[in-house]
């Protein structure tokens, strides 16, 4: 989305960075989870998947 384009001219999107890639770090686990099922690229799987763990982790090491 913001790649390619001039910056003055971009819209801000607060769940996008700069260069056009999603954040992980607003989503909740089921929006995570059907996002990692949407997903075709190891990278991309790679990263959501961390994103999840990192989520689930507190709960975890509560219990």
């Amino acid at each position: 989305m913001a790649v390619g384009q001039n910056q003055r001219n971009r819209k801000n999107d607060s769940m996008l960075t700069k260069t056009g890639k999603a954040r992980l770090g607003p989503l909740n686990t089921a929006q995570l989870s059907t996002l990692l099922e949407k997903s075709t690229k190891p990278k991309e799987k790679a990263k959501i998947q961390r994103a999840l763990n990192k989520q689930n982790a507190p709960a975890i090491a509560a219990a």
